[in-house]
């Protein structure tokens, strides 16, 4: 056991060094910095006038920053018919509502999946190849769904599509997986059914995926715009208002990037709430009991 445990102690020290770590941790940070130019730059327009919005050669940093774009924003949203509140809650509405439903129903299909040998579990390879097809291809069958159903003109569109995105199954699956079904063999003894074990043991053990799901459904829905789906504007999201502003043209440029920052800072803010659980599950995604 002694030489055991020196020969571990030496594997680590060979393996760890301090000039080693320091390395990937520059490389680390450059990558992510890398990464996340984009979105500082989208926030720095924002505060840009026009003239240094097309300015040549273009910069980085804001020289002369000011708040007229917001207010223009904000004069420009309040002159329309529909009030920008009305786009707002509208996105609010159908982004947390879309959000909530897909994840309890992401994960009740996906328990019997991930727990329970079934005739029709070869189905999820079904599931898997889903996830190939892009929105543009399943755009023409979609509408063809929510005309039959009489759903257009209506939130529906926005949120029933949604709820059968093939990500929400795949990830609720692979990490119920890592459960051991003793656990739910025990309660089974114990006198719980089905729905018991679902809410009281399963889903409490899978927190960290499905608030990752609860990221990537967020952002999907947030962004999403009525794609002829709806026609009143008063069921219109905040994306087809920043969409009105851009269509005026170059000279809107600058306002319509202060647009853009109200559609940024709503996921941002979602996965600063959340990034442990979602690098908790990146990083136990692939483990299996």
């Amino acid at each position: 056991m002694v030489r055991r445990k020196v020969f571990r102690r030496r594997i680590r020290r060979g393996n760890r060094s301090a000039a080693g770590n320091v390395c990937i941790f520059i490389f680390l940070f450059l990558l992510g910095a890398f990464m996340l130019l984009p979105l500082v730059y989208s926030c720095l327009n924002a505060f840009k006038p026009l003239e240094e919005v097309y300015i040549y050669p273009p910069r980085f940093f804001v020289r002369n920053p000011t708040l007229e774009n917001f207010s223009v924003f904000f004069k420009l949203a309040s002159g329309l018919h529909v009030p920008f509140i009305r786009y707002l809650f509208n996105s609010l509405f159908v982004t947390i509502l879309t959000t909530v439903v897909h994840i309890v129903l992401s994960s009740m299909a996906a328990y019997p999946l991930a727990k329970y040998r079934l005739r029709l579990s070869g189905l999820f390879s079904l599931v898997v190849v889903s996830m190939l097809f892009t929105s543009a291809v399943l755009w023409l069958p979609n509408y063809i769904l929510m005309a039959k159903m009489h759903f257009l003109n209506t939130y529906l569109p926005y949120i029933v599509p949604n709820l059968a995105a093939p990500i929400g199954l795949f990830l609720m699956k692979q990490f119920m997986e890592q459960i051991p079904f003793a656990l739910v063999e025990s309660a089974t003894i114990d006198g719980a059914g089905h729905w018991t074990i679902f809410w009281r043991i399963v889903m409490p053990q899978v927190k960290p995926a499905w608030m990752t799901l609860a990221v990537f459904s967020f952002l999907s829905v947030w962004n999403q715009a009525s794609s002829g789906f709806v026609y009143d504007e008063r069921l219109k999201l905040l994306g087809d208002l920043i969409a009105n502003i851009n269509a005026g043209g170059f000279s809107r440029l600058n306002i319509s990037m202060a647009g853009t920052l109200f559609m940024i800072v709503p996921p941002i803010l979602l996965f600063l709430f959340t990034q442990n659980r979602v690098l908790e599950t990146m990083a136990y995604a692939g483990i299996k009991e």
